[in-house]
């Protein structure tokens, strides 16, 4: 206790001396309402594991609040011709280890990336499809096989690790710390899964020296038990305030708030490749040939779901009715897609024309500990679609067992699940990260659909979106993303969206962070009050 009181008293003096011009360095914990699947930064394309993957390792390219591009170990890039973009890299960086960083780190994590075993979600999105050349030690070039806008955007997406570190290791290295050694503000100390991960100051750090010596990252699943942790002063900050307290936090003068909309969507995802679905069946528990493969059954589940609701009660008001992949503002968003309208009876009319009068039971499965509110959502899902008589019965588990059976839990490492809730935040910050993510056909080979869970297909919308993802002029390709969502999500119904999400995070007073739209808890970018 004299040891927390004493590095309370020293981050208390740090706060004072920097209002007075000077900053000293000091301790910070943060609780964590989702701690990553693992520190291999390559493993899982998911936020928890990026956010903390940024913490350690840097991006040839970076992304501020808003997801606008910004210099990180490339000092400048340029498209040369249509098929090849040229990356020019950061002289004078270290690893962790003192080791130099060069074009031959880059092009060992490029080929790495996309095949690390067992991955949940690869990161063969951004890769597949170009290779990588170097120049000289400062110079990388990457050819595609088609003109291709968003190369700097996928190259963001990227974490740069370690050639010398990192070379044969596997994912249990980097979970041990034995390969993690990358070029970000913090350098790795140690991982307990579900207790503790530490991190300390890079000293040679190429952008700014974060101002915290030590940070101690407490994984706190519990929304009440984080904001009680808050209270209490065990820790100095958290992220994904629940609803239910962000106006008692904001009347307490000794803690400040930040928040913002997040390019995250949650939605359902509905097995449309399987005759004989293994969590579907008739209302007396005998196989039927899977509804879900039939559009107007996908619609009519839609119409049966209260977005309002689900946003009035189960999210405290602190979220956005959603009726596609981005809320307003982001690229690539259909001003023809307003939230599916609140219509139980009409989802029962649509049921029976597709063969289901009596409707069917099916298992809604999701994780409780990734989404704010998610078991509770499920719960809510599966209560309406009672009224358009389908019996639904949610079934909810920790994300380190959902995303793996999710993604391939079922016999030839297929999906396992019927009907799933899951979230998507665009990497990319526009609607072609979650069209080519979520819908596109999956195709490991060439990185399309590599979280479409629910195997949704179909040929016009492919093409449609490999089309964008060829097109330089970006009003063309907005368009044509634009028709795609329009495609993909209100004629096919491929997925249901249900709401963006709202994300606070919570600090003592005294410290400041900038909400970000791509939902990251990045800790070198918790600073003093200023």
């Amino acid at each position: 206790m004299k040891l927390k009181k004493m590095l309370k008293a020293t981050a208390i003096a740090a706060v004072a001396s920097f209002a007075m011009g000077t900053a000293y360095a000091a301790d910070l914990v943060v609780g964590l309402g989702s701690e990553p699947s693992s520190i291999d930064p390559h493993y899982h394309n998911l936020t928890p594991n990026n956010a903390m993957s940024a913490n350690i390792f840097s991006r040839l390219i970076e992304q501020d609040a808003k997801q606008a591009l910004l210099p990180g170990l490339a000092t400048e890039w340029k498209a040369i011709d249509e098929l090849t973009w040229e990356f020019k890299l950061r002289k004078g960086v270290k690893f962790h280890d003192g080791s130099p960083f060069t074009a031959d780190d880059v092009i060992f994590t490029w080929m790495r990336a996309p095949d690390v075993p067992n991955s949940p979600s690869s990161f063969a999105t951004f890769t597949k499809g170009k290779t990588m050349t170097k120049i000289d030690d400062y110079t990388v070039q990457i050819k595609t096989e088609k003109p291709y806008p968003l190369m700097p955007q996928d190259v963001s997406n990227v974490a740069i690790i370690s050639k010398k570190a990192a070379e044969g290791a596997t994912t249990a290295d980097f979970n041990s710390g034995k390969a993690t050694v990358g070029t970000g503000p913090f350098k790795f100390v140690k991982w307990v899964p579900g207790d503790v991960i530490e991190l300390v100051k890079n000293e040679n750090y190429w952008g700014e020296v974060p101002e915290w010596d030590k940070v101690t990252v407490k994984p706190i699943k519990s929304g009440p038990g984080r904001v009680a942790a808050l209270l209490a002063g065990d820790v100095d900050f958290i992220e994904n305030v629940p609803p239910t307290d962000i106006e008692r936090l904001k009347g307490n003068s000794k803690l400040q708030l930040s928040q913002g909309i997040s390019n995250r969507v949650i939605y359902l995802h509905m097995d449309q490749f399987r005759e004989d679905s293994p969590h579907v069946t008739a209302k007396d528990g005998s196989k039927i040939k899977n509804p879900l493969m039939d559009a107007r059954v996908r619609k009519a589940l839609s119409m049966a779901i209260s977005r309002d609701l689900i946003v009035e009660r189960v999210m405290e008001g602190v979220a956005v009715p959603a009726g596609q992949l981005l809320p307003d503002g982001f690229f690539g968003v259909s001003a023809n897609m307003p939230p599916e309208k609140y219509d139980p009876a009409g989802a029962k009319k649509l049921l029976a024309e597709a063969g289901y009068p009596d409707g069917f039971k099916i298992t809604l499965h999701g994780p409780n500990d990734r989404y704010i509110n998610d078991a509770k959502i499920a719960e809510a899902v599966s209560q309406m679609l009672s009224a358009a008589g389908i019996e639904a019965t949610p079934e909810t588990m920790p994300k380190s067992v959902y995303f793996k059976r999710a993604s391939r839990g079922a016999e030839g490492g297929l999906p396992e699940f019927s009907f799933v809730l899951v979230g998507w935040g665009s990497g990319t910050g526009e609607a072609s990260s979650p069209l080519r993510s979520l819908l596109h056909t999956y195709d490991k080979s060439k990185g399309f659909g590599s979280s479409n869970r629910g195997r949704f297909s179909n040929a016009k919308f492919d093409a449609m979106v490999e089309e964008a993802l060829t097109t330089v002029d970006a009003k063309k390709r907005e368009d044509l993303l634009i028709k795609a969502t329009e495609l993909g999500i209100g004629e096919l119904q491929g997925i249901i969206p249900l709401h963006y999400q709202v994300n606070t995070w919570a600090a003592r007073k005294g410290i400041a962070y900038t909400a970000r739209t791509d939902e990251r808890t990045q800790i070198n970018l918790i600073h003093s009050s200023k």
